[in-house]
């Protein structure tokens, strides 16, 4: 769902329980973006879509345990797994200059500084201590790290990116 006004937030990972609840890998800095009460948008890889409501949140580990109104048993929440959920970008806070979401820049043409194309922005991860850029190219993998003194551009008009590789960094 390539829409320019929501940003993706998450994917449910599997139904939790016998009452509804879905787990959810949380691609968002903050959990309140799942706080009760908050709609969002939900889109399944068949296309379908619908607006849920959260009625119930809490961490558990590394995911998120939600609970949507209307979904009330562990068939339905199944029906829903593997579905990616969505916020509008104009609930979000204000990014501060260099910052992006990482939606904007998946998909990007990576450039070395000297011009040389290294492939594109498949996906991202977060690390400790930054996120990390997976740049591919012919079937291998650069793993970049995101960090101001690696990226030296980012173009969102153009969908490009310029890098200083780090000594050392090479291809998988």
């Amino acid at each position: 769902m390539p829409d320019p006004h929501y940003v993706l937030i998450g994917r449910i990972s599997a139904a939790h329980g016998l009452e509804g609840s879905v787990k959810v890998r949380s691609y968002a800095e903050s959990p309140d973006l799942f706080a009760p009460g908050r709609s969002l948008r939900a889109a399944g890889r068949d296309g379908a879509e619908r607006v849920v409501a959260i009625t119930q949140a809490r961490a558990q580990g590394a995911s998120l345990l939600l609970s949507f109104a209307g979904v009330t048993d562990r068939r339905m929440a199944e029906a829903v797994v593997g579905w990616d959920l969505f916020i509008e970008k104009r609930v979000l806070p204000a990014l501060e200059p260099g910052s992006y979401y990482w939606e904007d820049l998946i998909g990007m043409e990576v450039l070395a500084v000297g011009g040389e194309r290294l492939g594109r922005l498949e996906s991202i991860f977060r690390t400790g201590s930054n996120d990390v850029y997976v740049v591919t190219e012919a079937g291998r993998e650069l793993l970049v790290p995101a960090l101001r003194s690696v990226v030296t551009a980012v173009d969102l008009a153009a969908r490009r990116m310029v890098v200083e590789l780090p000594d050392g960094l090479e291809w998988s």
